[in-house]
């Protein structure tokens, strides 16, 4: 798994993303052309997660897995918040905003995970794609405990972006979408869904490549102690997730990609819940960890480790 990790096309268009962007190439992805491909790629991974829980159905895996993962999104916050403040030696409505993009997830991670197993032969449970959903919001909420945010006027807006924000949307509206059409209803689209999938994911991540490149280049905010801590997190959290995965029961690849879920940093649906619900928070911060530390240590080193945890422990 070792080479096919590293002759990947898709681990390869993401390194290529991250030499253009530290180089200073003019190479760019419009920012249109991003959005529909991030788009479709959420459309994809929904409707084929809501098909295999047709097909499937829901199961005891499916309802362990759903609590594993909200319960890791609950609680990763509150050590991270720890690290944060005593070593990143952050303010503590920094350590809170970052600490709730480490208990949150990453759906391109997710992405790239689930076809890196696939192409190992240790697929995941589609039903992952629920889990997933499941734990994009409840580390926004121990985030904001953290912060001591308790506001009445925004909580409305705050509940309103965490569960109508469009990943949500079209993550859970993808999937219920799969689950009624089942394996018939979803064979007149799926060449679309399938056979052009493995081609935008590489676009996909060619793009996250240059951000996260461009954004480690960029930033000023970040010392060797946060970056230290957003390898050392995710690495953990990892670690615990495929643990867990494998004590409750669940197929090598399936607890391989929990502990992926457990390592993946948000980088997209809690930045915008922070802006609304702290401002102060210094986006420098949480996004440069996130995207620039962590997000290439997961595609390159943790995704490869993970999996071989998941087989070691099965």
């Amino acid at each position: 798994m070792i080479l096919e990790t590293l002759t990947s096309p898709i681990i390869l268009f993401f390194v290529l993303g991250m030499f253009a962007g530290f180089t200073r190439s003019d190479l760019a992805i419009p920012e249109a052309m991003a959005k529909a491909m991030a788009i479709y790629l959420m459309v994809a991974i929904g409707l084929k997660g809501g098909v295999a829980i047709a097909e499937a159905g829901i199961t005891r895996d499916l309802l362990l897995a759903g609590a594993a993962g909200v319960g890791l999104s609950f609680l990763v916050p509150y050590p991270a918040f720890f690290l944060l403040t005593r070593i990143g030696r952050l303010a503590r409505v920094d350590a809170a905003a970052t600490a709730a993009h480490y208990g949150s997830v990453s759906l391109v991670t997710y992405i790239t995970a689930a076809e890196m197993f696939d192409a190992a032969g240790m697929p995941a449970a589609g039903f992952m794609v629920a889990v997933l959903a499941l734990m994009e919001g409840p580390a926004i909420i121990s985030g904001l405990s953290l912060a001591r945010k308790d506001s009445d006027s925004s909580r409305a807006e705050l509940l309103h972006e965490v569960l109508l924000n469009s990943s949500v949307v079209l993550l859970i509206g993808s999937m219920l979408i799969g689950y009624v059409a089942g394996p018939e209803g979803f064979a007149p689209i799926a060449p679309t869904f399938a056979v052009g999938y493995k081609g935008i994911l590489a676009l996909f991540l060619l793009d996250m490549g240059l951000l996260a490149s461009r954004r480690l280049r960029e930033t000023r905010t970040i010392t060797w102690r946060l970056a230290l801590l957003g390898i050392l997190m995710p690495a953990a959290n990892g670690i615990i997730g495929v643990v867990l995965g494998t004590l409750i029961g669940l197929e090598p690849g399936t607890a391989a990609i929990l502990g992926v879920l457990g390592a993946s940093a948000s980088y997209i649906a809690v930045p915008a819940a922070m802006r609304l619900a702290l401002p102060q928070a210094d986006p420098g911060i949480y996004l440069s960890m996130s995207l620039g530390i962590t997000f290439p240590f997961n595609v390159v080193v943790n995704i490869f480790f993970l999996s071989w945890l998941a087989g070691v422990l099965a």
